[in-house]
């Protein structure tokens, strides 16, 4: 399915400076006021207040036109779950990464149960439309009991030595987690994780990609990339 072209119309600013302030929220452990000091330096004159209703408007227009890596029935999807606090409540993001530390997909939920993890499985086949070659998970035996429903003839590896990918990719969203002193609401932490995985996703290389040549490569490629998707390439 084709995006449609990211709209500017009615804003004052060039749409590189949107673009630009945006994928500095976004990719680098950067608060709005943080954001707009570094607009400053460069001669921009931008309040925070502006920068987050920004990231909010564009965000998810970005992150749906970002490419995505094909679904592959060799891919083993690694299975995790974090617990967020908001508001004094408990919310658990499922979080599904494959072999290469890709962001599939995650979910924010109430729960941390066999009907939530049934949740996550299901979203992931209809978003793949593959099944895995394997998942592997920690201990948690709601993962066995979904799997056992929704996918019972894939393999699966439940030890915690071996989810170490899925617990890594929880790493970066707690750091943002801290800077930010904690999300707000339910809806803003899964916009923002949505967003914040899927430039992630891009930016990241894969793991055979690790000399400083092939890093500065794929970098550059992302980087032209993002711009063809927010409408600024020259």
């Amino acid at each position: 399915m084709i995006q449609p072209v990211v709209r500017y119309k009615r804003h004052r600013f060039p749409p590189a400076v949107i673009a630009h302030a945006v994928w500095l929220y976004f990719r680098f452990p950067l608060s709005l006021r943080l954001v707009e000091e570094m607009l400053l330096e460069r001669g921009i004159v931008v309040s925070y207040e502006t920068i987050r209703c920004w990231a909010k408007k564009f965000g998810p227009a970005y992150a749906g036109r970002l490419r995505r890596k094909p679904p592959n029935s060799n891919d083993i999807w690694h299975l995790d779950e974090m617990v967020v606090t908001i508001g004094g409540r408990r919310h658990w993001l499922w979080r599904a990464v494959d072999q290469d530390g890709y962001v599939l997909d995650e979910i924010l939920q109430t729960r941390r149960n066999t009907k939530a993890a049934k949740h996550l499985l299901i979203r992931l086949m209809k978003k793949q439309g593959y099944l895995p070659k394997r998942i592997v998970t920690d201990k948690l035996r709601s993962y066995s009991a979904a799997r056992r429903q929704v996918m019972p003839t894939v393999e699966h590896r439940s030890h915690k030595g071996l989810n170490n990918r899925a617990e890594n990719s929880h790493l970066p969203l707690r750091k943002r987690e801290r800077l930010m002193q904690r999300f707000r609401s339910p809806g803003a932490l899964q916009r923002f994780t949505s967003i914040f995985s899927a430039l992630r996703n891009l930016f990241v290389p894969p793991r055979s990609k690790r000399s400083a040549i092939a890093l500065r490569l794929h970098r550059l490629r992302a980087i032209a990339h993002w711009k063809a998707v927010a409408g600024t390439a020259s």
